[in-house]
């Protein structure tokens, strides 16, 4: 007898912890179902698209680098996360059978942040891909202000403060990083596996937060510089599993166990 079950999809994915996750609580709440991880590249996302909403038992997936923005294109949108936030990451069936898109980086972005004063106070964003697009989301709706996106491409940087009605700047990755409330990284820069993420944070104030979206490692080079300075951190694991508890209830109907959070990273970080 097949079991229903979800997944998450990236190029890479060796490094996802998301199994881990759905499974301590599908074990914790006696769920029969299963999460697992499945390597897709660009070439091969259209057919798997194809192949899943084919399949009854399949219940959605999360979606990580670098599909986020992709993956649109295979699924239907209701919610118009196309023209809010630009990417999605998670995929669910709903009960009709149709094949949904959204975005719960957001609000795992959001949870760690809720309690700071950030409205007004400058802040800077390292990226510009699908993770930087939940989290200027989120950004724009604290009223954060001016934001400077570090980037690559200079010109995407600043399109995507347009979209999203911040005012600031984009920079190039390489410059100096301006005085800060919050930093935040959306990169896969100082991942495993990844080239490290060369950044000097001297700049930012002694209250400044240093949030990095990377979870493997957990402890990036990023976090370890700000803690030498005894900046606040926000480590990848808190966004990780606040975005996977809200896909948790779309897959499998059930709220997960939140309660259980310190034993869930006891696993992640064993």
């Amino acid at each position: 007898m097949t079991k229903i079950y979800a997944e998450v999809i990236g190029n890479p994915i060796a490094q996802a912890k998301s199994p881990l996750i759905h499974k301590f609580w599908l074990d914790a709440l006696g769920i029969d179902a299963d999460y697992r991880a499945t390597h897709v590249t660009a070439e091969e996302l259209p057919a798997f698209f194809e192949a899943r909403k084919a399949d009854p038992d399949w219940r959605g997936c999360n979606i990580t680098i670098p599909h986020k923005l992709a993956a649109l294109d295979h699924v239907a949108d209701p919610g118009g996360v196309r023209d809010s936030i630009g990417a999605i990451n998670t995929v669910f069936r709903q009960g009709d059978g149709a094949v949904i898109g959204t975005n719960t980086d957001a609000g795992g972005f959001y949870t760690p942040i809720a309690e700071l004063d950030l409205a007004g106070k400058p802040v800077v964003v390292i990226g510009a891909g699908g993770a930087a697009r939940a989290v200027l989301f989120a950004l724009s709706r604290i009223g954060v202000g001016p934001v400077t996106i570090l980037n690559r491409n200079v010109l995407k940087g600043a399109a995507l403060l347009s979209s999203f009605g911040l005012k600031g700047k984009a920079l190039p990755l390489t410059s100096a990083v301006p005085a800060a409330a919050l930093l935040v990284n959306t990169t896969a820069l100082g991942m495993t596996g990844q080239p490290p993420l060369e950044i000097d944070l001297s700049p930012l104030p002694d209250d400044a937060v240093v949030y990095d979206v990377v979870y493997a490692p957990i402890e990036t080079d990023l976090l370890a510089q700000a803690r030498d300075r005894d900046l606040e951190t926000i480590d990848g694991l808190e966004m990780l599993v606040g975005q996977a508890a809200v896909a948790f209830e779309l897959f499998f109907g059930a709220e997960p166990p939140r309660d259980r959070d310190e034993d869930l990273r006891d696993l992640l970080t064993a």
